[in-house]
């Protein structure tokens, strides 16, 4: 495990250790999951880019070409 330090503005400073008091953590751990959380968020932006470009038109159509043609149950229309 690694140590960071950082500068933060005050008012930063007060909010993070509000909300880390009121979900019962410590501002580390509140820091900690809002970064892995921020991270998870780009890499996973990055992946459908790449996902994006290896995709075909003709590949989506064939797929949907196999699911069943019929009405669905009452509860699962819109």
């Amino acid at each position: 495990m690694s140590t960071l330090s950082i500068r933060i503005p005050d008012y930063l400073h007060e909010q993070v250790k509000n909300l880390a008091a009121n979900e019962k953590i410590s501002i580390n751990q509140f820091i900690t999951l809002a970064l892995a959380e921020k991270l998870s968020a780009l890499m996973t932006e990055d992946y459908i880019k790449e996902r994006e470009k290896r995709a075909s038109k003709d590949k989506f159509i064939k797929a949907l070409n196999q699911v069943p043609d019929f009405e669905p149950e009452e509860y699962d229309r819109l």
